[in-house]
Order: C-alpha cells, then structure tokens, then sequence
C-alpha cells in the first residue's frame, strides 16, 4: 500500500448538539475516521462541504441544522482588504518595528522609485504581512524581533500552553478540563501526509502544519493549517492574552492568504460560514467571499443573492431557489429530527442531505464493484472480491453494500476512486 494512501473508515450519520447555539440534537453529520489522508483527497472532500477535527471527517447536515455550516472559500489573488483589516497590520508592524526604527530607516534608507510607486498604487498585502518579520529589516535595531514560521503540526509543551491560555481566557474552558492529549489529539499530528510536490516549476508543501508567531524568541500564535493542493485551509488559531488588543484574527487572516497567494494554493478556506450565529460572520468581511451550494457543490458569491437569503431563511442553496422559481422540482428531504442514533443512519437515503447521491445515481455512476476496501491482516481488495458482495442490497444499510453505497454517496466519485474504505478495524 503507499505511503500517502487514504484509509478511511466509515462511521456513519449521526446527529448531535449544536455547538453554537447549543441546540438539543438540532443538528447532524456523517462521518468518517482516518489515520492516513492525502491532501488531494482531502481537497476533495472539502470542495464537497466536509471538514475535519483531529482525524474525525464530517459533513454537516446543512438542511436540517439550527445553524447550517457552509463552506466558504476566497481567491488569495483576489482579497480586497478593507481599512480595519489595514490598520490591524500597520498597528502590529508599528509595534515591532518601533519609533525609533521607524525614523532611522526614513533617513538612512530613502524609499526608492519603486517603493514609491508601490505605496501609490494601494495597499500591497504581501509587502505589509512580510514588512516587520526579523528577515526583512534594514540594518537598524528594531523595539522587537518578530518571526513567522511554518513547522510541523507537532505536539511540544510550548504550544500546549499557549493553547491552554487562549482556551481559558477566550473560550473560558475550566483548566483541568485541558490536557495534552487533548490538545494533540485536535490540533497536533494531522491524519493529513505531508509532502512536497512540484507545481509550476515551484516546491510546494502539502499536509498539515503550525505556522508560529515568535515575538523576541516567545511563542505568541499558532495558525493550525492543512495545505492542500489548491487551498490553504484554516483549521484554528491560537494567540496568547498578552496580545489581545493587537486584532490577531485579522492579522492570522491576512497572513493565510498571502501563504495562499505566495504559495501557489489558489483558494484561502476560512472554515464554516455560519450565518446564524453573529461571532462567525466576520469571515464574510474578506471579499470576494464564495459559498458552495450544498446541493450542486457549485460556488456562488456570499454576497448579494445569497447572503439576502440567509437573512430570510434558514437553509439556502442558490441552485434550489432558482428552479424553484422556474417550477422545476426539487429533491424532497424528509424533516425527522430529533434522529435516533440507532435509526439515522438506516435512513439515511430516505431521508436525503444536501449534496449526497441517491442510491440510484450511485448505483448507475459509480463502479462500486470497483471499490477498494483494506480488510484484515494489511489486505487491500475489491469490493467484488468480498463473498458477501453480490448478496447485498444498497438500500440495506446492514449489508456490506449498503454501507458502501452511503458512503460513496456521501464522499462522491472522485474521493471513492482514490481513497480506501477501511474495514480492518470493524
């Protein structure tokens, strides 16, 4: 088996509490575990409206939520930055760089021509994120040494207690109730192989990294990030209390992109977009901000149409809207919630989620004979090698085809081609 194969072990629909509003069994996902995922598998998968947590992959119940998650991605080459995004970098720069530094560099080092041009021209994203980093400075002595590195997603007591202070303080999480394990198993050793790829005649990382703020030596940030073949994708970020005042979300923001940008991602992924709950709409101040249609897997502008929908109802997808003012007809979801655990799964093609394959367009586009499934003693074989294959039904969620038939309804073509169903464990 190679070494950046997929293994993915499917666990099922199952609903859940909110995490946002806190909502009793008002929301569910499907899920799937791993412990070894490509990048490119993973792309896939978030280009269908999946995130991960630690090695648990999810996918959102986006019709029936209370609050409905949808993905959101923003071209790197493309951001407009408005004035408080600005003056958060220029405040932060500010404070490393000094007064002092500031005057000499005026008078010793003179702007030339084209730094002149430049600063005419508007703001210049990548020059502003890079301007106070320790690398970048003139041969004068700055108020402090700032430095922004891309490491390993590694668990090391020094992140761990910057974890711990920021869950305290800003999420208000009871000390005890933070462990090491805890904090390694969500943000520390991704699932995702990292690599080096070329691209365009460039290096280009993949998998999962910590991008570390160093001020004079200290660890004060942490950007958990997957880097994927097309994205930078944020997973969380970190930043210690001393700090507060200095608007480290915009500056994690801005930073992200310009990786995005510098580094030949394309996309910068913020994460869910939750129109419901007010702390989670900032992400739609970075423009030009795009929504996948839950049911298409389209993007669509998050302004506009789309945004003056979410204030009125509390699913949206563009695509539905639009044939449903052309009297076209539409996929009918089955509102059952509360879902018993024990049943959700059994249901769920009755039942319907955006974006997921009847078990007829399963049946007639995917090849599931042709499915790879890693079983016992480090076999990987073909779904019709199994002697109970022929027997089953897709509609039976029981039987070995059913479950690979929900799956694959829920994952799609491409990341049933590449990734291996993982029953070695089960």
């Amino acid at each position: 088996m190679p070494a950046a194969a997929t293994l993915l072990t499917p666990i099922g629909y199952q609903p859940g509490d909110c995490g946002y509003c806190k909502g009793d069994d008002s929301s569910g996902s499907y899920y799937v575990i791993t412990n070894s995922l490509s990048a490119q598998v993973y792309q896939g998968l978030i280009d269908r409206g999946w995130r991960r947590s630690g090695n648990l992959i999810y996918k959102p119940d986006v019709y029936r939520s209370c609050c409905p998650h949808y993905t959101v991605r923003l071209p790197a080459k493309d951001l407009v930055t408005s004035s408080s995004q600005r003056r958060a970098l220029n405040v932060w720069n500010k404070f490393v760089l000094g007064e002092e530094y500031i005057k000499e560099t005026a008078k010793r080092f003179p702007k030339t021509k084209e730094e002149k041009a430049r600063q005419r021209n508007g703001f210049d994203l990548l020059h502003t994120v890079h301007e106070a980093e320790a690398d970048q400075l003139k041969p004068v002595d700055s108020a402090h040494r700032f430095e922004v590195t891309l490491e390993p997603d590694d668990c090391t007591e020094e992140k761990f207690q910057l974890y711990k202070n920021y869950q305290i303080h800003v999420h208000h999480d009871e000390p005890e109730e933070l462990t090491k394990k805890g904090f390694e198993r969500f943000l520390c050793k991704s699932p995702i192989v990292r690599r080096t790829v070329k691209k365009e005649g460039k290096e280009q990382r993949l998998g999962s990294f910590h991008q570390c703020y160093r001020l004079d030596g200290r660890l004060i940030a942490i950007g958990v990030l997957d880097l994927l073949p097309h994205a930078v994708s944020g997973v969380y970020f970190i930043y210690h209390q001393d700090f507060e005042k200095y608007s480290f979300g915009k500056l994690s923001a801005m930073r992200e992109a310009a990786l995005a940008l510098e580094g030949g991602y394309e996309f910068y992924y913020m994460g869910y977009y939750i129109h419901e709950c007010i702390k989670m709409r900032y992400k739609g101040d970075y423009k030009p901000q795009y929504v996948l249609d839950p049911e298409t897997n389209k993007w669509d502008p998050l302004d506009g149409e789309a945004r003056e929908l979410m204030d009125q109802k509390k699913y949206v997808s563009l695509s539905r809207e639009h044939k449903q003012r052309r009297g076209e007809e539409v996929v009918a979801y089955r509102l059952n919630t509360p879902l018993e655990v024990s049943e959700s799964s059994e249901a769920l093609f009755s039942m319907g989620m955006p974006g997921m394959m009847s078990p007829e367009e399963v049946e007639e586009q995917m090849d599931l004979d042709r499915i790879r499934i890693h079983i016992n003693q480090g076999m990987t074989v073909h779904t019709e090698d199994l002697v109970a294959w022929e027997d089953g039904d897709i509609n039976d969620s029981k039987s070995i085809k059913g479950v690979v038939g929900r799956y694959a309804a829920m994952v799609g073509h491409e990341v049933a081609r590449l990734a291996i169903l993982d029953f070695s464990g089960q």
